[in-house]
């Protein structure tokens, strides 16, 4: 069901349910005050025949005088029978009054007190006692009548509020299509609007709105999703175009040799040297293509976090560039670390593959580029962070190098002519964002490098 359709039809269902429930409301409340009226002039009438029958002795004496039977009835249908102290009928207002019911309900009469009956029909009865003067038995007093006009006006009512209801319900119909027309305008704006952005043109934007209400918000959300996706196409564009052009160019040296030594090589020793030669083309080759493979891994979903020693995966890290530099200074210390606490320290979710491959690649450069000794820092930034510091000596890298190191495949001016393939930071950033990290890059011309790795550390 579209979401127009559902706003239009909760907005009438609760419009209609407040409607009725008001109407019930208003008919109840009519409908109760009818049948106090009613039974207030019920007993107004047993009291003025109490008053005209009773106090001028006329049942005692049995003799009405002028005053007929048919006198007293001021009610349509009404009937009156009034009792005796001796429960014996003294008074009916009509010869056809079947008073067995009456005479069931004499007990449950009190002084002081008018009851109810329950209504048959439209006929609504009452009873009460009615004394003549202190000292002598009271007299009962039985009342019905139909209250017609009471309930043609309470018919009229309801049919009222039927007509009302039912005209209302149209209304409301149509002021809910309208008006869910007209909050879910901006909604269709933004659909017109997101279905004319492609892989072509991902520099477009949806229109904000007034920036400040939920549709703008939204609006929001996806150009901030859109910007992302832009930077993420433009990245994947410019990797493949790096990664195409250095796959290319071990792969022409490695074809280039392969057909040389094939027509030109006629001895052993011209064979083998054009084979070295291949063979570092396709070392070339097999390096990058790995270095490639660890950025998709990166990339991908990665296996169930286990707990991970971070000060273990540093040394192991640590282990692998002495071997690889034996003649740099590698310097290891500690920083602040929480002293007063029972488990395990350096401790974090992770994957030690991962992050050994990750501090590697910071050591490597750190490495390859440093004229001095490496300096490495493990301390916690506070209690819920860890943090791992690589500086090393090198010459530093520019603000506009700094911009683009995270690229894949890029390289800084001071790379060129030494051995790498620019993937090793770009896999870095992506192992530490993934393990719910950050990586800090910070340089300068001729002062060095300092690598600042961040990563949420398991509770103390």
């Amino acid at each position: 069901m579209l979401i127009r359709n559902k706003l239009m039809l909760r907005f009438t269902l609760l419009v209609l349910g407040i409607q009725v429930s008001f109407s019930a409301f208003i008919y109840y409340f009519n409908a109760t005050m009818r049948a106090q009226r009613f039974e207030q002039r019920l007993t107004n009438s047993g009291l003025l025949a109490g008053r005209l029958l009773v106090r001028t002795h006329k049942l005692e004496t049995g003799i009405l005088g002028s005053l007929r039977r048919g006198d007293l009835l001021t009610l349509p249908q009404e009937e009156i029978s009034i009792y005796g102290p001796d429960n014996s009928l003294r008074y009916s207002s009509a010869d056809h009054i079947s008073q067995h019911v009456n005479r069931a309900r004499l007990a449950g009469l009190q002084p002081g007190k008018v009851v109810v009956y329950p209504a048959v029909g439209h006929r609504e009865s009452v009873g009460l006692v009615f004394s003549q003067e202190p000292g002598t038995g009271p007299y009962r007093i039985f009342v019905s009548a139909e209250d017609r006009v009471g309930w043609a006006q309470l018919r009229q009512l309801g049919l009222l509020l039927l007509l009302g209801n039912v005209g209302a319900l149209v209304l409301t119909i149509l002021a809910g299509w309208f008006f869910a027309g007209s909050a879910l305008q901006p909604v269709a704006r933004i659909t017109r609007q997101a279905g004319r952005i492609s892989a072509t043109n991902l520099g477009r934007r949806l229109a904000e709105g007034n920036g400040r209400d939920e549709l703008a918000q939204l609006a929001h959300a996806f150009n901030t999703m859109l910007a992302g996706l832009e930077k993420a196409f433009e990245g994947q564009k410019s990797f493949l175009a790096h990664a195409s052009h250095e796959l290319r160019t071990p792969l022409t040296t490695l074809t280039g040799t392969l057909e040389t030594a094939l027509e030109y090589d006629t001895t052993l020793p011209e064979a083998r040297q054009s084979l070295a030669q291949g063979l570092e083309a396709a070392r070339h080759l097999s390096a990058l293509t790995t270095g490639l493979l660890n950025l998709a891994k990166a990339d991908g979903a990665l296996p169930a976090f286990a707990p991970v020693r971070l000060d273990e995966c540093l040394n192991q890290a640590l282990e692998f560039a002495r071997a690889k530099y034996p003649g740099r200074e590698w310097r290891l210390t500690f920083g602040d670390f929480p002293t007063e606490t029972d488990a395990d320290l350096f401790m974090l979710p992770g994957n030690a593959e991962l992050l050994v491959t990750a501090l590697l690649n910071l050591l490597d450069n750190a490495g390859k580029y440093s004229s001095g000794p490496v300096r490495t820092e493990l301390a916690y930034a506070d209690v819920a962070t860890l943090r791992v510091r690589v500086t090393d000596a090198g010459p530093g890298l520019s603000a506009d190098e700094l911009r683009q190191i995270y690229e894949p495949l890029y390289r800084a001016s001071a790379a060129l002519g030494r051995p790498g393939y620019g993937l090793g930071l770009p896999l870095t950033q992506r192992v530490v964002q993934r393990h719910g990290g950050r990586l800090e890059i910070t340089s300068a011309p001729g002062q060095g490098t300092t690598a600042t790795v961040l990563l949420p550390a398991a509770p103390l």
